[in-house]
């Protein structure tokens, strides 16, 4: 019976089904959301501006001295040494003081590498005997690259949810923490209740031993009624509250803000500090709530929850949250790190185009888009990460040679999950098998030796979602009044 199961699911399904569905993602919609995101460049030029369009996609290709473009298949590019890679189309409209003119359709800015049978690859409309015919192995399920004639696998990789609050004990007593996301901007907050109940606060680019009652009142929560309005009415959390406001030095919001910027910027003119000030706690602080000013005050109720859950944790209210439960887990795929790595060479792309731009009109030519884009500036950056590894914020390892010693080490190789934890140190917790890795990873394949259970596989029937979009959950959420 347990054998018609798996025949019957792995007719409709390949091992490395999420892998192509994640890729297939990335390219469908994943770079034109990193382009919208960016929308318009800013140029040193007075009054020259360039706005970006629709992306466009071609299937793969490769330019022969003689004889020009012409579509090229994965195995000649395994016997050729070559990249198997698609040219990408992207719509510039040069804007003079204001003036949209178009010229070009199109311009093409770099190669991107295509997942063998993604929806890109010629492979994934092929018959048996056609596959038979270009050398392809029918049984091969793709989900890899060729990069300069190397099979490349991109390894999945598991992290801590993103955007999602968690209390942990740790020695100097409670924190609540969550790591913030925004467009590929990660960001740890976090709120600490130490053994006394004093609250202090720190985020990205700030010293630590904030104080949360200043941090509130610098956000718009002023006077003590309405800080303690702001919590939870129960007697222990009061308790805490009073506490933090009598060991707090400021007593309104101009002593809080003159106090946090010379805390945050020390020794810097006035001007500066509230700018500085301003300018981390709308893009550093929970940025995933927004990054404008009007955000601030859902930032203070976020804060307050934050400190209340370290409450509820300190007085054995709640239990505090596990970091090994896999729900408190998720898979980076394919399609997420290649947007990763896409934003990164993309975001390097526009700093060559502005300076080219800046040296076309120092030297007297006419800006034209076509001259002053130079295609390898980012193709170049995402074939040398997907030829080494070295990924974007110092991953290492991510990208790896496939190994072809036998069928089934390719397909483990396909499935394989890393753990972003150093193997030097013991993590005796993150390599116990966990409750809830039944079904998902399998609880036998893993390497011996310092690897051991940082490198996990997944089961023989488990799949990972690719996830949806949360603004249509946001949206859905909202229209049943339910506060996001």
């Amino acid at each position: 019976m347990v054998e018609g199961l798996m025949e019957s699911y792995f007719r409709v399904n390949t091992l490395v089904n999420q892998q192509l569905q994640s890729y297939n993602k990335f390219v469908e919609g994943g770079i034109q959301q990193v382009i919208d995101r960016i929308g318009k460049i800013s140029t040193n030029v007075e009054g020259f501006e360039l706005k970006l369009g629709k992306v466009r996609i071609e299937q793969p290709r490769y330019y022969e001295v003689k004889g020009g473009y012409r579509q090229i298949l994965p195995n000649e590019c395994r016997l050729r040494n070559l990249s198997y890679s698609a040219p990408i189309f992207l719509e510039i409209i040069p804007v003079f003081n204001g003036v949209e003119r178009p010229v070009y359709s199109d311009v093409f800015i770099g190669e991107l590498p295509v997942m063998l049978k993604s929806k890109l690859c010629y492979l994934s409309n092929m018959r048996r005997e056609e596959l038979m015919e270009n050398g392809e192995d029918p049984e091969d399920p793709g989900g890899y690259f060729i990069i300069n004639g190397s099979e490349r696998v991109l390894t999945s990789i598991e992290d801590l949810v993103p955007n999602k609050l968690m209390v942990t004990k740790e020695r100097g007593g409670i924190v609540s923490k969550i790591f913030s996301t925004y467009y590929g901007f990660r960001a740890r907050c976090v709120v600490e209740r130490n053994n006394d109940g004093i609250f202090t606060v720190e985020f990205p680019s700030t010293p630590s031993g904030i104080s949360l009652v200043q941090l509130l009142r610098v956000l718009g929560v002023e006077r003590d009624s309405e800080i303690m309005s702001t919590f939870s009415p129960e007697r222990r959390m009061k308790n805490d509250v009073v506490l933090n406001l009598e060991n707090e030095q400021s007593r309104n919001k101009e002593e809080a803000v003159d106090a946090l910027s010379r805390k945050l910027s020390p020794g810097q003119p006035p001007e500066f500090r509230l700018s500085r000030m301003e300018n981390l706690l709308d893009n550093y602080m929970l940025p995933h709530l927004g990054v404008s000013p009007s955000a601030r005050q859902d930032k203070a109720k976020y804060l307050v929850k934050m400190a209340e859950r370290a409450t509820r944790v300190a007085y054995h209210e709640v239990a505090p949250d596990d970091k090994d439960h896999y729900a408190n887990k998720r898979v980076k795929l394919a399609g997420d790190l290649m947007e990763e790595l896409f934003r990164y060479a993309f975001q390097f792309l526009i700093k060559d185009l502005v300076y080219q731009a800046s040296r076309a009109d120092a030297r007297g030519r006419r800006l034209q888009v076509h001259t002053l884009i130079r295609q390898d500036a980012m193709g170049d950056r995402i074939k040398y990460a997907m030829a080494t590894g070295n990924w974007v914020a110092g991953q290492t390892g991510v990208s790896q040679l496939l190994d072809r010693v036998s069928y089934l080490s390719t397909i483990s190789h396909l499935r394989r999950i890393i753990s972003p934890l150093s193997k030097k140190h013991p993590h005796f917790k993150a390599r116990d098998l966990h409750g809830t890795h039944i079904g998902k990873l399998c609880p036998n394949e893993t390497p011996e030796g310092p690897s051991c259970s940082l490198v996990k596989n997944l089961a023989v029937m488990a799949e990972v979602s690719i996830g949806v979009d949360e603004a249509e959950i946001e949206r859905v959420l909202k229209s049943y009044d339910v506060k996001v």
